[in-house]
């Protein structure tokens, strides 16, 4: 019989959650999604990739401005759902989160009460973790602090991006959702309160401050920013070219960590890529992205560059 949801989500990753709750035994009766926003360089309106989806399935779709418009609300009561299901949105008001008599469910990219907050794939990489995960849990007053329903765990591999991970936790994650809903439906959900603790790490907003490589640390630390990263929105640096003195955003996208007691002070370049020194060595830059240019590999930098003219600016 299934479940009648109403799918609230934004990016790619959910889109692919929606993808898999159309090809369920439950049926999805409309979609909360942001409103169409300007990208590129004409500032064309361009859609979620929530909305695409749900646009191609003939599913009636929500782009409310503000979740507490009397409109909005009487249009999503009128779906009549049993269960909302959340991906990668904003913060509901409890207006709405209380609104469906079985819940609203969260899916999250971590296994809570790890790494709440905006961006935890990134943060779980950033950190050095060797495991991370997925959690459904039921929506609360706080952000990410819901009852836990189900969670499944994965391994983060040497070398991992945020990229390559995110495409890990497709399929795991639709399962994830699939399995607890199943549950709902057939009232055999439990669901356990999240322990507080002041020492789990946490998801913050990617900003320009905590996304900028300090070359004063470790080279694995420096790895672990720049993978954690890859492909959005990128680990940084601001380089300086000196004969003009002109000061760029230079994107690193990938790079290997290269053990030296005692690195010699400026930049400088192997055949394998162009050398930061940093506190235990050098950060060995493979691919990387000077600001009003394309992504390139080192070897096509150095056809038209001299790394040792520039230098990084603090």
């Amino acid at each position: 019989m299934g479940l009648r949801i109403v799918f609230m989500g934004t990016p790619e990753f959910a889109s692919h959650m929606l993808n898999g709750l159309i090809s369920s035994t439950h049926t999805v009766v409309g979609v909360v999604t942001v409103a169409d926003k300007p990208a590129g360089r004409g500032q064309q309106l361009k859609a979620s990739a929530v909305k695409v989806r749900a646009g191609e399935a003939g599913i009636p779709i929500l782009q409310p401005n503000s979740l507490k418009d009397e409109a909005f609300l009487s249009e999503l009561g009128a779906f009549n759902a049993d269960v909302f299901v959340v991906v990668a949105f904003r913060m509901l008001p409890a207006v709405v989160w209380q609104m469906p008599p079985k819940g609203t469910i969260n899916l999250h990219a971590s296994c809570l009460p790890a790494y709440r907050g905006a961006a935890p794939i990134n943060w779980a990489i950033i950190n050095g973790e060797t495991k991370t995960g997925l959690t459904t849990f039921f929506i609360n007053e706080a952000i990410d602090c819901g009852a836990i329903l189900n969670q499944c765990f994965l391994d983060i591999t040497p070398g991992l991006t945020a990229g390559a991970l995110h495409d890990r936790m497709l399929d795991p994650g639709v399962n994830l959702i699939k399995e607890t809903l199943e549950a709902i439906e057939f009232n055999k959900a439990q669901s356990i309160p999240q322990a507080s603790s002041a020492s789990e790490k946490e998801a913050p907003k990617l900003t320009k401050l905590n996304t900028r490589i300090a070359f004063s640390h470790t080279g694995e630390e420096i790895t672990n920013l720049v993978n954690g990263l890859n492909p959005y929105p990128s680990a940084y640096c601001i380089l300086k070219h000196n004969p003009s003195q002109r000061l760029m955003n230079f994107k690193i996208f990938s790079g290997v960590f290269i053990a030296e007691k005692h690195p010699r002070e400026g930049l400088s370049s192997n055949k394998d890529g162009l050398l930061f020194p940093c506190k235990d060595g050098y950060f060995c830059v493979q691919t990387l992205q000077m600001e009003g240019k394309r992504l390139m590999n080192h070897k096509e930098f150095l056809a038209g560059n001299d790394i040792s003219q520039f230098t990084v600016s603090i």
